[in-house]
């Protein structure tokens, strides 16, 4: 190690250093300290990504990905702790005899270099680190740093510094590396049972501090609030203690700024100054207090250090604030053991919210296993939870083991509502959906979780924007309203935007909106003719509801106006009741007046645009139109002006009619219909008729009355007809429609074409 450290510092003869996995946080900090020193850096990985395009902008040479000709001309090769010895770079490496590292190894060569300052501990290195590098650099001692996250305050996760004398690193303890480090200061904030992956148990976690204890050459601060920490470090002669009470360094008058902290800082008893710490919560006054302690042990003025911590706005992914409005708060963390968790949900609470929502994404199996009865202890600090299946890193799947095993254990814990989410590609639409006013959601685990609260803050930027721009009440909105709630079929995923507008100002308006943006605009009704697949409607779903859109009046020369929201039902009803006869073949109709103008919907041997006066509708160009029914093209189940535009209103006509005749009417119409039409949930007739024989006679004909795919069925009351049965997904009804039109195309050379329109994505891609 020594002839490694005193080749990495030798200026005049740079080395050609390879390293395995540069793609990683960790990886990618030590390309940029070899690259900051002046060393000839090459990198390869399995994937490229917007860190390591960066860093080809600073001089590493990338490839992707691994081959054996990468390590070539290499010096040195370093490796992640994901690579393992079939890594055709690493056996390559092994096989030419250069020198193999392991990135601690490599880390700790370049730590003995510098005066070096490790912040470790089980919790809370990142921050720490990045704390302790920020103050120290605010206080002009220009050290060099390595952190295990993006920091924006820094610049970088890791930053050579030439004219420094100190350099601050977080150490890792998951591989019992720690122990390689001889640093002049360290800290170490916690030690807890973790990683017991690698170590037996607690008593081998401690070994490992212990050794850093005994190496470290100068100052050793800890935090006297953890017990094991504190039985480590007490009575060493160069032992320097934080915590609440019974410290060298404390924090007293504490005070919650909402977002911030403050406090006063005392030493030995002697109040030093007030600090306001630009990040919230307990854990991070702690945390601030040994990034004092180490300051004030390298030399830093007290006046400096805190006015660097009112500066600091944390790392990626620590408490970090990914969208913030007036009604919504979404803030993702690492977090990923049981007392991370703890600290994370304590400060989350202290900014107030009506509701703290949770996304946990268990990490790793193992973790999962031993310390499930914990998890479900500390998530009951939350109103309302969901969990994803588990992270697995490097882990192989523990049989019994995944979400459903801290749904089970937060049961045994209390009664906080919990749902399994373990698809994370889709999760986002459960907790999006759920969201209200006034919430806090934070997304929390060292997985990939934190893509889920990014899919969540971008929608909901748009849908608030939406709803900003608009006078209070003119539109409503939420975000992946399950189309199953809206479409007679009882099935269909998501819609990325639901919007009900309740004026024709307020439909134009969104509807202006969502085009400039290139936002897909669908507008849907009560969903009576409509199969929505499995994946959702990407995109804005306009619904008109209330307001004009659900008014219906009658006039005295037997014309009923009625707005596109309107339930046909009512529509007749309405009319009868005023003594107007003739719509009530509508009673059985499940849609809308929007979406049977749309198509031209009919029924006992009437049409819609047979009564239609006239239309209001918003045109192509945004312009709210009226047009008389002579103006406007109506054929059987499609009226094409109406694809292009929207309906927003119609007057339609009656005649005037004693309530006997109403009344017998609208009972032959509904008697005709339970004679004929299934009871079970449809869209109503799924094939239009062909010019030779109806859909239902050919289908029956074929004896597919019965036939089932999943829970979806063809009705035996009418073989046009397809059901849910229960619990029937839209790739079910799409299944079992296909199979009808390839037995009519085979058997009868019949191309049947389907009635319903068929919206969506087999997939989610929003």
């Amino acid at each position: 190690m020594i002839e490694i450290s005193q080749r990495l510092t030798d200026r005049s003869k740079p080395l050609q250093i390879h390293l395995i996995g540069v793609a990683g946080s960790g990886m990618s900090g030590l390309g940029l300290l070899l690259l900051g020193m002046g060393h000839q850096v090459s990198g390869s990985d399995k994937v490229t990504t917007a860190e390591t395009v960066r860093m080809q902008g600073l001089g590493l040479s990338f490839s992707s990905p691994h081959t054996a000709a990468v390590v070539k001309k290499a010096d040195i090769v370093v490796y992640s702790s994901a690579i393992k010895p079939e890594n055709p770079a690493y056996a390559a490496a092994q096989k030419a005899k250069i020198p193999l590292l392991r990135r601690a190894e490599c880390l700790a060569a370049i730590l003995h270099t510098k005066k070096g300052i490790i912040i470790s501990g089980t919790h809370g290195k990142t921050t720490t680190s990045a704390m302790t590098a920020h103050v120290l650099r605010e206080a002009g001692q220009k050290p060099s740093h390595y952190v295990g996250a993006e920091i924006p305050i820094l610049g970088a996760n890791a930053k050579w510094s030439e004219d420094g004398e100190s350099m601050v690193a977080e150490g890792d303890e998951s591989d019992g590396t720690l122990a390689l480090y001889q640093p002049e200061h360290a800290v170490i904030l916690n030690i807890e049972a973790e990683h017991l992956d690698f170590y037996r148990d607690i008593d081998h976690i401690k070994e490992v501090f212990t050794k850093l204890a005994n190496q470290t050459t100068g100052k050793l601060v800890f935090c006297a609030e953890d017990p094991v920490a504190l039985e480590v470090c007490i009575g060493r002669k160069n032992a320097v203690s934080y915590g609440w009470e019974d410290a060298d360094y404390t924090a007293t008058d504490i005070r919650d700024l909402k977002g911030s902290s403050a406090f006063t800082v005392n030493k030995k008893g002697v109040v030093l100054g007030d600090v306001e710490l630009g990040i919230p919560g307990n854990h991070n006054i702690l945390n601030s207090l040994a990034a004092i302690a180490l300051a004030d042990s390298c030399g830093a003025e007290f006046t400096l250090v805190a006015r660097a911590l009112a500066t600091f706005a944390g790392a990626k992914r620590r408490f970090e604030t990914k969208y913030l409005s007036a009604n919504y708060r979404i803030i993702d963390d690492y977090g990923h053991h049981p007392s991370e968790l703890a600290a994370t949900l304590q400060t989350a609470r202290s900014l107030k919210s009506k509701r703290v929502v949770v996304l946990f994404q268990p990490h790793r199996y193992s973790r999962t296993q031993l310390l499930a009865d914990d998890f479900g202890k500390v998530l009951q600090a939350a109103d309302l939870v969901f969990i994803t299946d588990v992270y697995a890193a490097s882990e192989k799947p523990i049989k019994g083991i995944s979400g459903q095993t801290l749904i089970d254990a937060m049961a045994l814990h209390g009664d906080i509502p919990v749902t399994y989410v373990p698809d994370l590609a889709t999760a986002h639409h459960a907790i999006g959906h759920a969201l209200q006013a006034g919430d806090l959601l934070i997304t929390l685990g060292a997985g990939n979780v934190h893509e889920a609260g990014s899919r969540i803050a971008a929608d909901l930027k748009i849908l608030e924007e939406m709803r900003g721009l608009m006078p209070t009440g003119e539109i409503d909105g939420k975000l992946y309203e399950p189309m199953s709630r809206h479409t007679t079929m009882l099935v269909g995923g998501p819609a990325q935007y639901w919007l009900e507008p309740h004026s024709f100002y307020g439909f134009a308006f969104l509807v202006d909106y969502c085009r400039e943006r290139g936002i897909p605009v669908r507008v849907v009704g009560r969903g009576s003719n409509l199969l929505v697949r499995d994946g959702g409607i990407r995109g804005a779903v306009i619904h008109p509801t209330g307001g004009v859109f659900s008014e219906v009046t009658v006039d005295g020369k037997g014309h009923v106006t009625a707005g596109a929201g309107v339930r046909l039902k009512k529509l007749a009803s309405v009319a009868g009741g005023s003594g107007i006869g003739g719509f009530e073949w509508m009673e059985g109709i499940p849609g809308n007046v929007g979406g049977a103008l749309r198509m031209n919907a009919g029924a006992m041997g009437v049409e819609t645009f047979d009564q239609v006066v006239r239309i209001t509708f918003l045109d192509e160009d945004g312009v709210i139109r009226t047009r008389e029914r002579e103006e406007i093209v109506a054929q059987y189940r499609n009226v094409a002006e109406l694809r292009r535009n929207f309906a927003l209103q119609a007057v339609f006509k009656g005649k005037n009619d004693t309530p006997a005749n109403i009344k017998e009417r609208w009972d032959a119409s509904r008697e005709k219909r339970k004679a004929s039409q299934p009871i079970a949930a449809s869209s109503g007739c799924t094939f239009r008729n062909t010019a030779d024989i109806p859909a239902g006679r050919l289908i029956d004909g074929m004896g597919l009355k019965g036939s089932t795919c999943g829970h979806a069925a063809v009705s035996e009351v009418h073989g046009n007809f397809v059901v849910n049965t229960g619990g029937a997904s839209a790739l079910d009804v799409l299944t079992l429609i296909e199979f009808i039109q390839a037995k009519a195309h085979d058997e009868h050379q019949i191309e049947l074409e389907t009635e319903i329109k068929i919206l969506g994505e087999d997939e989610a891609t929003f």
